[in-house]
């Protein structure tokens, strides 16, 4: 049984640079480990993933802001996340994508950015 648990987030001052971190149990192996995130009143949405071969993909709305990376022998995902915005507020979910395609899913932490 895999489970995600993430730790990081909570409230964070505009341009603040919080981390987001993800550890997986389980022993599944993945093909693919990221993030996405949930903003208030609108649909969930890829932030960023990163495969076991190391190729990233970023949201154009954060490229330039925040950066993953992920350690295959502690099978953890960071999320650093610089710069943040207003708008960066959501619940951001780690997730894993198996090699028989099986998505897996943290409960999510919660981002405030504000004043």
């Amino acid at each position: 049984q895999v489970q995600l648990v993430e730790s990081g987030g909570g409230l964070v001052q505009p341009g603040g640079s919080p981390r987001l971190s993800c550890a997986a149990s389980g022993g599944t192996p993945s093909i693919s480990r990221g993030w996405y995130r949930r903003a208030p009143g609108k649909q969930r949405e890829l932030v960023a993933d990163i495969t076991t071969g190391g190729d990233i993909n970023l949201a154009d709305s954060v490229k330039g802001r925040f950066a993953i990376s992920r350690d295959n022998a502690k099978d953890t995902v960071d999320l650093q996340m610089n710069d943040l915005k207003p708008e960066d507020t959501a619940v951001y979910y780690c997730t894993l994508r198996s090699f028989n395609g099986v998505r897996y899913w943290g409960k999510g932490t919660l981002v405030t950015v504000s004043s």
